[in-house]
């Protein structure tokens, strides 16, 4: 349910498209925290269009089809203060390399280090991504509450995938010097 918030998140701020959704926020914004496909974000917006937590209006354009702008309503501006300030379970962690990992005594130390030195590059490429994305410093006087809560959001991020870089690195150096069974 957490599409739904970040949705109303965003539409808090403007109301948009579906399209802009896409890829104003979630591509361009909080790709490096939750992905979402188009068809997601629609599925959502008709959801919370019925339960009356976002509106829907039609612009008609001259030679292109009509809009769909949406804008976040009372309802829903109250609906997402509440889940704000509500503590969320902690998510199951749904990691395909460690049940490879967990399974995988049958594969040689070649195989599993060769899975390994994948992984290691995938977060090596999400943390330089996260990298790339400029927020001003929390000591800055024009930073405004807004980037500050995101700078610390970026920061947790940045460190989850240092700790993971880390574990691959010592995983592939223990995994390298076992004797093969």
């Amino acid at each position: 349910m957490s599409l739904a918030y970040a949705i109303l998140g965003f539409l808090r701020k403007e109301a948009m498209t579906g399209y802009e959704l896409k890829n104003q926020c979630f591509d361009q914004t909080i790709a490096h925290l939750w992905r979402a496909d188009q068809a997601q974000i629609y599925k959502t917006l008709d959801k919370l269009v019925e339960s009356g937590w976002i509106a829907c209006k039609i612009e008609t354009q001259c030679d292109r089809p009509h809009r769909k702008v949406y804008s976040i309503t009372e309802i829903g501006k109250a609906e997402l203060w509440k889940w704000l300030q509500c503590h969320q379970p902690l998510p199951t962690i749904r990691e395909p390399l460690l049940i490879q990992l967990f399974f995988g005594a049958e594969l040689s130390n070649e195989a599993i280090v060769h899975l390994l030195k994948q992984e290691l590059v995938a977060h090596q490429k999400k943390l330089a991504d996260c990298d790339q994305i400029t927020l001003p410093p929390f000591e800055d006087a024009s930073t405004n509450r807004d980037q500050k809560m995101q700078q610390l959001v970026l920061e947790l991020v940045k460190q989850k995938e240092q700790t993971y870089i880390n574990w691959l690195r010592t995983a592939i150096d223990v995994v390298s010097h076992w004797q093969e069974a």
